[in-house]
């Protein structure tokens, strides 16, 4: 937008939907998403044209929760995450910004992309349980810590043997029943999650329930590999 040069002006960000330019001869208000920081840069001519092109307040040192507005917790909404990140994208698509040149273009897409990863870790559970486990001082360190209880490392076991049994007799059905199997020990494992993280509290219990978790769900992605080439 232009604005004239003669006139001296002020910068204010206000907390709501929008910004508001404002100057003692005039007043002008700025649609700008309330999550995004305006710079604006004068440009020498007749006229002086800002352009939201500088920086985006979102704070980088924001968590995932804090991004989408919603609390701290395993047990999420997850219709409402998905209409927050709707509406989060809406607010950083590039396209937005396209007649704001290259750099707010640049800049949008950083923040896409941010907007994106903190979705795709929110909506998948062992993610987000992570992700909790890390807040709050419990990494999970799947690489280095691999210790697993003696009973869950037999069950693996045993599933393997299973797995693999019946892909080389090509047993559809076998197959099928260990998969019901394991989505089950999943179901149980992560209502045991939610109680370690939201009601104990118990971050550290938690990410060693993280950890199974993860061993669980490689071994499903083995279990749809089998069934993808018995023809499922």
């Amino acid at each position: 937008f232009c604005y004239p040069a003669r006139l001296g002006c002020a910068f204010v960000i206000r907390r709501g939907s929008a910004a508001r330019l404002l100057s003692g001869a005039a007043r002008l208000r700025v649609c700008y998403p309330a999550r995004l920081g305006c710079a604006f840069v004068i440009r020498r001519g007749r006229d002086a044209t800002f352009s939201c092109v500088a920086h985006f307040a979102m704070n980088l040192a924001s968590t995932d929760f804090e991004l989408f507005d919603i609390a701290p917790c395993f047990g999420v909404d997850r219709a409402a995450l998905d209409t927050r990140w709707r509406v989060l994208q809406g607010e950083v698509h590039p396209d937005r910004f396209a007649a704001q040149g290259a750099a707010a273009q640049r800049i949008a897409m950083q923040w896409a992309v941010r907007v994106n990863e903190a979705y795709q870790r929110l909506k998948n559970p062992v993610q987000r349980a992570a992700y909790l486990c890390e807040l709050n001082g419990a990494p999970i360190e799947a690489e280095n810590n691999t210790a697993m209880p003696t009973g869950f490392l037999m069950q693996q076991m045993d599933w393997r043997e299973a797995l693999d049994d019946a892909a080389a007799s090509a047993d559809l059905s076998a197959v099928r029943a260990l998969e019901a199997e394991v989505i089950a020990h999943r179901t149980h494992a992560l209502t045991a999650l939610h109680q370690s993280l939201d009601e104990a509290r118990d971050f550290r219990r938690a990410a060693a329930q993280v950890r199974a978790l993860m061993f669980v769900d490689r071994f499903a992605l083995d279990i749809d590999s089998r069934l993808e080439a018995l023809g499922q």
